[in-house]
């Protein structure tokens, strides 16, 4: 890999980006790899200090960039506390996204990451999207991203590439990716509740894909230990 060629994870403090932070480590080299997070109005806010830490335990610069946007739109449970999360993993056969999506999130995040690794001389962009999640957002399917890749590169005249090494893995697939990367550690400190509680609450469906994960991959979950030894 050219010492020059530089990556940027978009960060947001969960299990996979966590994962996609460590691999870009192993892909691109300990000195060639930044992190962004972007506050977007959140309502589990936890995960800005949960992805401040984490960029400070793999040792890479990290930057957030305020969009509040997202807020003011509304509509979703992510961005609206008049909405509560669903609770529960969907069935693999329900075609209605869930009302934790936040439409358009993925295209404006990466558009940003593409807009800020362009100053900082980064035309790799590492993200943690899966078209395996359960719910479905159109946002991460690879379709999608590969569309957003040709627009980013015409738009910035850049080389820009998209990276999203979970696209096809399932949750215990990337639990096993993150063991091979070294993630395990960090992902002691990351946060994926949707309600926002730690120690996780168990009960919402990202607490219950996670758990199902980690379950199917035969591994402890690090953060629920810590808070079990704590």
């Amino acid at each position: 890999m050219n010492s020059n060629d530089k990556a940027l994870v978009v960060l947001s403090g969960g299990q996979d980006s966590t994962t996609c932070l460590y691999w870009a480590l192993q892909r691109f080299g300990a000195g060639n790899v930044e992190a962004v997070t972007f506050d977007y109005g959140q309502r589990h806010r936890v995960e800005l200090d949960c992805a401040k830490t984490i960029a400070a335990l793999a040792g890479v610069p990290h930057t957030v960039l305020p969009i509040d946007t997202f807020a003011a739109i509304g509509g979703n449970a992510l961005t609206d506390a008049s909405i509560t999360p669903e609770q529960g993993a969907r069935a693999d056969d329900d075609t209605e996204l869930p009302n934790t999506f936040v439409p358009g999130r993925n295209l404006i995040f990466l558009s940003f990451a593409a807009a800020f690794g362009y100053t900082r001389g980064a035309r790799h962009l590492v993200t943690g999207v899966a078209q395996t999640d359960y719910s479905g957002y159109p946002d991460c399917r690879e379709n999608t991203l590969k569309a957003l890749e040709l627009a980013l590169r015409l738009g910035l005249d850049s080389r820009v590439e998209l990276h999203t090494p979970l696209m096809y893995l399932s949750k215990a697939e990337t639990v096993h990716l993150a063991e091979r990367v070294g993630a395990l550690e960090a992902l002691a400190f990351s946060h994926t509740c949707y309600n926002g509680e730690q120690p996780p609450c168990g009960h919402c469906a990202a607490c219950e894909l996670r758990a199902r994960g980690f379950a199917e991959a035969g591994v402890a979950d690090p953060l629920v230990e810590r808070f079990r030894q704590g």
